[in-house]
């Protein structure tokens, strides 16, 4: 059912994926959160701002680790082609630890809140470029998708726990300074947990490769994939092949590669697809949702529903990993989830429009939620992990960084932008804010089928014949001749090599 066997390689490629995806739970976490300790008198008390003021409090806290992270993507780059991927996640970790320190700390200023939002953004925004690319290098091919989806998978737990830590401190922890200390300080346990893991696991066998380090990159496939055999050794030598045809096709690697034909093309791609992410409307929704229950009508229960809210997204996206990534093409998720979303937009909007919500749970306050549900579903299903997978997969390893990098910044671009802009719009627009969502979503159902480019069931080195690259496609039989002669010279004429036969 799962589409692969727990085999020792398998079990070691999913645990490595699961302990560098807790940064983006570290990242759902941090934002779910902030979004319930600003509806708490005690921190408003505590900050010494007025309610006329809470408005652009909320909409600040929230993006300004945007802000941060934006930078952070580029920052962690230079960083990470020189010191490997192990290392650099292991920084990141450290960075959004110290701005956690920061923010938990009662220093009864808002500005100093702010700064340490904006150095957690740092890490969080490194994290964001490095979980995808190690995922991707480390992954096997008949995992790739279900491993490059938990990183949705990890934000959908982040921010579900966020929820209900949320709800806890509300009606548990009597109104003080302990009542948001505590989910804000929670945030330093998998901070922690991320960069002393990344000391038991191996580097990236293509980062290793590409510098050079053949040798540690060998011991490090062999480890990830659970011991050596001719299956592992033709791999590598795949890799080697295919990082020796891209050195050829244009030596000393500069952003000037950016703009061959098909690496532009692919850069437009990355780029629109992060602002299609945001105009889903989704990450509004998970920034914002007690507002945004408030606004269709839960009233004074908006953050026990909140935290359903949560658990709707864990369920979605872990089926989606465990049962739907390996069976359709990433057009397909991309297309049906958008044209979902859409409709339950706009069904949120009739509703909303019809009967205006009250403090009280109403019929169609209920109807609204469970739309609510049920666009949080569709989008965990598709653009939310599957984006992710995308961006990870797309480029080719000589740049890489440099192509991850773009795609991840301008994801925290685009997320600034509409986190600056959801709670004024809720505020002003209010049953229209879902319409305009609705519209969004319906066009980028087009922009998936005319746009997008189906990289299902290829390997990394394949994604030049998908995205026409001439510098190095037209050099890919030149590698499977590599892998064939290792296999000749190693008198094992018995196996397929998946990798390079399919």
């Amino acid at each position: 059912m799962l589409g692969f066997t727990f085999t020792k390689g398998n079990f070691r490629a999913i645990y490595l994926v699961a302990l560098c995806c807790i940064g983006s739970f570290l990242f759902a976490y941090d934002t779910g959160i902030v979004g319930g300790v600003l509806t708490l008198a005690a921190f408003e008390r505590d900050f010494r701002y007025s309610k006329a003021q809470a408005t652009n409090i909320n909409s600040n806290c929230v993006s300004i680790l945007q802000a941060g992270a934006f930078f952070g993507c580029f920052l962690i780059w230079p960083i990470t082609a020189r010191f490997g991927r192990r290392w650099s996640i292991v920084l990141s970790s450290l960075v959004f630890c110290l701005g956690g320190i920061l923010q938990v700390v009662n220093t009864h200023s808002i500005g100093a809140f702010y700064a340490g939002r904006v150095i957690s953004g740092f890490g969080v925004g490194a994290a964001t470029v490095l979980v995808p690319m190690f995922s991707a290098e480390m992954a096997p091919k008949n995992m790739r998708g279900q491993l490059g989806s938990c990183f949705q998978l990890f934000f959908a737990l982040g921010v579900c726990v966020s929820y209900w830590v949320n709800y806890g401190v509300q009606n548990h922890i009597a109104s003080g300074t302990k009542q948001w200390q505590i989910p804000i300080g929670l945030q330093l346990v998998p901070g922690g947990v991320l960069g002393l893991g990344m000391l038991l696991v191996k580097e990236s066998v293509r980062w290793l490769a590409k510098t050079g380090r053949n040798e540690e990159a060998l011991q490090s496939l062999i480890w990830v994939r659970g011991g050596d055999s001719p299956e592992v050794q033709a791999e590598f030598a795949e890799i080697q092949a295919g990082l020796e045809e891209e050195f050829r096709a244009t030596e000393g690697v500069t952003w000037r590669e950016l703009l061959l034909p098909a690496n532009r093309f692919r850069v437009f791609i990355i780029i629109t697809m992060q602002l299609g992410v945001q105009l889903t409307g989704n990450t509004s929704l998970a920034y914002y949702a007690p507002q945004i229950f408030a606004a269709v009508g839960a009233g004074n229960s908006s953050l026990f529903v909140t935290g359903f809210f949560g658990v709707v997204k864990v369920v979605a996206v872990s089926t989606f990993c465990l049962f739907v990534v390996g069976r359709v093409g990433r057009k397909t998720a991309f297309m049906g989830g958008a044209a979902a979303m859409g409709t339950f937009m706009l069904i949120i909007a009739i509703i909303v429009a019809k009967d205006p919500p009250t403090n009280h749970i109403t019929g169609p306050a209920i109807a609204a939620i469970i739309m609510v549900y049920c666009e949080a579903a569709a989008y965990n299903m598709s653009w939310g992990p599957v984006s992710w997978l995308y961006l990870g997969e797309i480029f080719p390893t000589r740049i890489r960084e440099f192509g991850i990098a773009i795609g991840a910044a301008a994801q925290w671009l685009f997320n600034f932008m509409l986190s600056q802009i959801t709670p004024h719009a809720v505020k002003n627009l209010g049953w229209r804010t879902f319409l305009m969502f609705c519209v969004f979503n319906y066009a980028l159902v087009a922009y998936a089928y005319f746009v997008l480019r189906e990289t299902s069931g290829k390997t990394l080195e394949e994604m030049e014949e998908v995205f026409g690259s001439t510098e190095t496609a037209a050099d890919l039989e030149g590698a499977r001749a590599e892998v064939e002669r290792y296999k000749a010279a190693q008198g094992d004429k018995g196996y397929e090599v998946e990798h390079v036969d399919h």
